[in-house]
């Protein structure tokens, strides 16, 4: 005698609604006795929706959809939990294929406009997100002396651990965290080598200064660049000083190096600091007999004796004289 064929439960959206919970137990044992019904896929991803479960309801509803690829309401739910995990273009054509189909149900036409609010908020929000985060532009340019290559980058109030400048044979990468919480972040390959050990780089208040030692006193015609040997390019600096610069016009350096110089002097410097930059600026300012002067003292001295007075110093010795509170030795 035949078996009697099992005649399996049928759930509507009103049983649902009442106990979704209960509603994916009863389903999901149907399914294990029949796992090609279209249907029960298809309720069952109603019920994990009223219980917010958005990515299983997903997955019921394609799976009704694979058995039954013309089920309008299988892509509505498909479509609502795609929305409610954000994935608001998939859920835009799962709206659209099921209005394709159905096409009287004006549910399809709320949820897409839903979609697109969406996209286009999400839009909007992003582009103001990227204007918030994005670095300020700032300005970088250099100049070349006999011996050195220097980049100046135009940042003001750097403090001097938010800087860290690397230097290879034939690249130069500073990176600088600004106030704003950004990074500035400034690679080049430069033209032709350098010396990275005699490299350095200093934080002032207006600035950051990177001088980069030429390994030769030869001439850079740009900054960056692939570079031939430089053995016969010999540095011969022009009547008017025009050094090449990273901008696309010539820029006279005499007066930005004398800027450069103005912002310096007037920068505050406190303790040994300040001391160093009067005796240098005493020296830079003095005639030729205060320079013979300060280096004949400094050197017989042994640094302990700096004397402007080259009437006094030039007709003798200059002894070694030390604070009172401290002893001098020779090493």
């Amino acid at each position: 005698m035949a078996a009697a064929a099992v005649a399996l439960p049928r759930f509507s959206d009103a049983d649902i609604d009442c106990d979704p919970a209960a509603a994916v137990q009863k389903l999901t044992a149907a399914l294990e006795q029949n796992p090609d019904d279209a249907e029960h896929y298809c309720q069952r991803a109603y019920a994990h929706i009223l219980l917010q479960n958005y990515l299983d309801a997903v997955a019921d509803a394609k799976k009704s959809l694979e058995l039954n690829p013309s089920n309008a309401t299988a892509f509505l739910r498909k479509g609502i939990g795609e929305y409610h995990v954000k994935n608001y273009t998939s859920a835009l054509d799962s709206f659209k294929e099921g209005q394709i189909l159905d096409n009287g149900d004006t549910t399809f036409t709320i949820w897409m406009k839903k979609c697109e609010e969406a996209l286009n908020t999400g839009s909007q929000t992003e582009a103001t997100t990227q204007q918030q985060t994005w670095p300020p532009k700032i300005k970088y340019d250099w100049y070349q002396t006999e011996s050195h290559v220097i980049v100046t980058i135009m940042i003001k109030n750097a403090q001097k651990d938010d800087v860290n400048v690397q230097f290879s044979e034939k690249e130069m990468n500073a990176l600088v965290k600004l106030t704003s919480g950004a990074d500035y972040n400034l690679k080049l390959v430069l033209l032709h080598s350098i010396v990275p050990e005699q490299s350095t780089f200093k934080v002032l208040s207006t600035k950051v200064e990177i001088k980069m030692k030429k390994p030769e006193a030869i001439r850079w015609e740009q900054l960056e660049g692939q570079g031939d040997s430089p053995k016969f390019k010999q540095f011969t600096p022009d009547s008017k000083h025009l050094y090449p610069s990273s901008s696309h016009y010539t820029r006279n350096w005499d007066q930005l190096v004398g800027e450069i110089k103005e912002e310096e002097k007037n920068e505050k410097l406190e303790g040994d600091a300040a001391l160093n930059k009067l005796f240098q600026q005493i020296y830079s300012d003095g005639t030729d007999e205060v320079k013979r002067a300060m280096n004949k003292s400094f050197m017989e001295s042994g640094g302990t004796v700096l004397s402007t007075n080259w009437s006094d110093v030039g007709k003798r010795k200059v002894e070694v004289n030390p604070p009172d509170d401290m002893e001098w030795k020779k090493f």
